[in-house]
């Protein structure tokens, strides 16, 4: 540094001074653009059953549960984690912090889509990039897109590794793939293009190779052993294969993936245009910029399931893909692509702040029921897939196995063939009756509702509630059993 001062002073005091005046006028921009478009994720105390998850397994680790063994999901750690500082710090009560969290994820996310594209075609292009982002990044059905769950944390790791790769980072971009899996495992198809600049940038690949993937599999190994390694390859990797299966339910899976490429497809109005436009007349860039969103579509795929929040995968490597082809159009296509994402970003905005939430209203109801009737120290068993009312109610769940879901591979909104007792996780049943004979719930809340997991169609759990307990309310069909006395 020294040495760069003494050869061309000027120039590089003049090139600082530009750099931080350069962020000194984006970032306002950019943090006045998060709170804006964040600014409904504030208004719920809940947006899906995956913050519930997630706030409920939070509390389980923070009393002494051990993941993978007594806390269980078929999810990386990190998330799980972050939840859990966040709630040691500011309390468990309220979603408050994560949620802050998660805007800041979508903050640093903005900003190195804005230094990859500053780095490659100028200042403009970085505010073109980082404005284009967040406009588009709440452009699903609100309680996918300001959700602070697994996906919004995959961001700023897939866009941390690209930024790195672009400057031969090796180590440090594998070390963001890295953090990309371990908040989900699909965050790990960053690697496709980082590994593609590796084999583009390096005469001699073979250093870089080791170093990017030194940096891939060391935190993924620290993580493995700092938990449970079987449990960690199990519940990552190996115990989903029901799961991931299409079979069951393939038209409604088909019709989910359809509506939310639709939704997703208007919110990206002002970013598919010049990628089409420049599609007919040249090529765009480099191949990395078209290998991000298509790995980010191979992990949308992955697993058959399409819910909303797994297309948020797709917003940062579309918008510099957007970015890169605004360079080579008239200047004039750059404001129609701010002014109609700007539209879009509205009409999300306002779906956010006046969108219903029948079933949040519903949980709340279960939960103070729930909470009415068994004392603080109880163990309660809720049967449904939503984990949040353990979480509303203040109580702690009788088993690890937080939805019926894992019990019955309902998971993933499946209603055909494939629901029931042999469709669980594998070993889940003999381990949930252990604990239902180590911890026997004060109370068992089926909110089964119909669906096909209800208690008629699950015989062991039907041969619990009549050996053991007797129905005792109903809360929106919703059924409430109690322990029978003596039991």
């Amino acid at each position: 540094m020294l040495a760069e001062l003494l050869e061309s002073p000027r120039s590089v005091v003049e090139s600082r001074v530009s750099r931080r005046g350069y962020w000194r006028r984006l970032l306002p921009v950019l943090a006045l653009l998060v709170c804006v478009t964040r600014a409904p994720s504030f208004l719920r105390p809940l947006w899906n059953p995956d913050e519930g998850y997630l706030a409920v397994q939070a509390r389980m680790l923070a009393n002494g549960g051990a993941l993978y063994e007594t806390v269980v999901d078929r999810k990386p750690p990190l998330v799980p984690w972050l939840y859990e500082a966040a709630f040691a710090v500011c309390g468990s009560g309220s979603l408050t912090s994560v949620r802050v969290l998660a805007a800041l994820a979508q903050l640093s996310t903005a900003v190195l889509l804005a230094s990859l594209a500053r780095r490659r075609w100028g200042g403009t292009a970085g505010w073109t990039a980082g404005v284009l982002y967040l406009l588009a990044s709440i452009g699903l059905n609100p309680e996918d897109a300001q959700a602070a769950t697994f996906e919004v944390f995959i961001l700023p790791c897939t866009a941390a590794a690209m930024w790195c790769a672009d400057r031969r980072r090796w180590g440090a971009a594998g070390v963001a793939v890295a953090s990309a899996f371990l908040a989900k495992q699909t965050g790990g198809a960053v690697l496709v293009p980082v590994a593609w600049l590796l084999w583009r940038s390096e005469a001699a690949p073979r250093s870089g190779l080791v170093r990017l993937g030194v940096g891939a599999v060391a935190p993924v190994l620290c993580v493995a052993l700092l938990t449970d390694p079987a449990g960690f390859l199990f519940w990552t990797v190996t115990g989903s294969g029901a799961y991931a299966s299409f079979t069951g339910s393939e038209l409604h899976v088909l019709a989910r993936g359809l509506t939310n490429t639709a939704i997703l497809a208007v919110a990206c109005a002002g970013l598919i245009p010049p990628v089409v436009r420049v599609l007919r007349i040249a090529r765009t860039g480099s191949a990395e910029l078209w290998l991000w969103p298509a790995s980010s579509a191979a992990a949308v795929l992955l697993g058959f399931h399409f819910f909303g929040h797994y297309y948020l995968q797709l917003i940062p490597p579309l918008a510099l893909l957007a970015t890169a082809a605004l360079q080579i159009l008239p200047r004039e296509r750059l404001a129609t692509a701010l002014f109609t994402s700007a539209c879009c970003c509205t009409l999300f905005l306002v779906w956010g702040l006046l969108a219903p939430r029948p079933e949040l209203a519903h949980v709340q109801r279960l939960a103070a029921a729930l909470a009415h009737r068994t004392a603080p120290a109880d163990r309660v068993l809720v049967w449904g897939i939503h984990p949040e009312t353990y979480w509303l109610a203040g109580r702690t769940p009788a088993t690890r196995y937080l939805t019926a879901g894992l019990l019955t591979n309902y998971s993933g909104g499946r209603d055909g063939p494939q629901v029931g007792e042999k469709f669980a996780v594998a070993g889940a049943w003999p381990a949930f009756r252990q604990e239902m004979s180590a911890h026997t719930p004060a109370l068992v809340v089926d909110d089964s509702r119909g669906k096909p997991y209800a208690p008629d169609r699950v015989p062991s759990l039907r041969r619990l509630l009549a050996a053991r307990y007797e129905e005792v309310a109903r809360v929106d069909g919703a059924v409430l059993y109690a322990r029978v006395p003596g039991e």
